[in-house]
């Protein structure tokens, strides 16, 4: 599929990637895709389903990663089969890039690995679209190095995510302005509401966040010129296996979207 395909920007004032953080099971991917896709379509919304088969950068080490490489894709599979979604998930490694990207519509760089040379010019080779999450160490200037390494591979089918900056200890804060800096690199941008209320490490084992805050900055994404909206979300997040701290449920997600689509439409008539 070409990015024009999944996100159909020509038509639609606003993409959506929505799903858990890391897949707990086939029955709740399932289940939550199939609600996402039926909400995103009575909004005319398009819809890519994301959920990690390895979450590889957990705060602690006994946390729960997820099924792994070849559980993790069958269940990808599924969504994609049963449900007639888009699919993304994260690769942390070049050796998972060919195989998963078989799989998935869309392969998606972590934000700790935005700069890893092999790991964006391997997604790059597969063809398929990449979505580059801006490292929270990174300006968004620097985003337009990681665009061109996945370009240098012959595949101008990238997408940036904006995921808010490190600011001091266990806090991150998000600067609109970046959004309109990655604009210009020719690609679309995406705006993660979720991740972006998160406090790194701040439980000690695990991150902390501030979900409450999530339709805040998403409405203010959206306003500034957010192409796309990326959100975890989760029937019960707080018994959601990994960041349960920042994810939103299912019906938060959908009111979400509800909005930020008014405000998607009303940016048309600025100038």
């Amino acid at each position: 599929m070409t990015l024009q395909e999944i996100i159909k920007s020509e038509s639609a004032p606003l993409f959506v990637i929505a799903g858990p953080c890391v897949i707990e099971s086939a029955e709740l991917c399932l289940s939550i895709a199939r609600f996402m896709r039926d909400r995103c379509r009575e909004l005319g919304l398009p819809y890519i389903f994301k959920a990690s088969f390895d979450k590889a950068n957990r705060s602690a080490g006994s946390s729960f990663r997820g099924p792994g490489l070849v559980d993790g894709l069958a269940v990808l599979r599924r969504v994609k089969e049963e449900v007639g979604v888009p699919v993304l998930t994260d690769v942390h490694e070049t050796e998972q890039v060919a195989t998963a990207g078989a799989t998935v519509d869309v392969l998606q760089i972590p934000a700790f690995l935005a700069r890893q040379t092999e790991l964006l010019m391997a997604c790059g080779r597969t063809g398929k679209v990449v979505n580059i999450k801006k490292g929270q160490f990174m300006s968004p200037q620097e985003m337009g190095n990681a665009v061109e390494k996945v370009r240098s591979m012959g595949n101008a089918k990238v997408m940036l995510t904006e995921r808010g900056t490190f600011f001091g200890y266990n806090r991150l804060v998000n600067d609109m302005t970046a959004l309109a800096v990655m604009r210009d690199f020719g690609v679309p941008v995406v705006f993660d509401a979720t991740h972006s209320t998160q406090q790194p490490g701040g439980m000690g084992n695990a991150s902390g966040g501030n979900p409450k805050l999530a339709p805040l900055l998403a409405r203010a994404a959206v306003a500034a010129g957010a192409d796309g909206l990326f959100i975890e979300c989760h029937p019960e997040p707080a018994k959601a296996k990994s960041d349960a701290s920042s994810m939103v449920t299912l019906e938060a997600a959908a009111r979400l979207l509800g909005e930020c689509k008014a405000i998607a439409e009303l940016r048309k008539t600025w100038k």
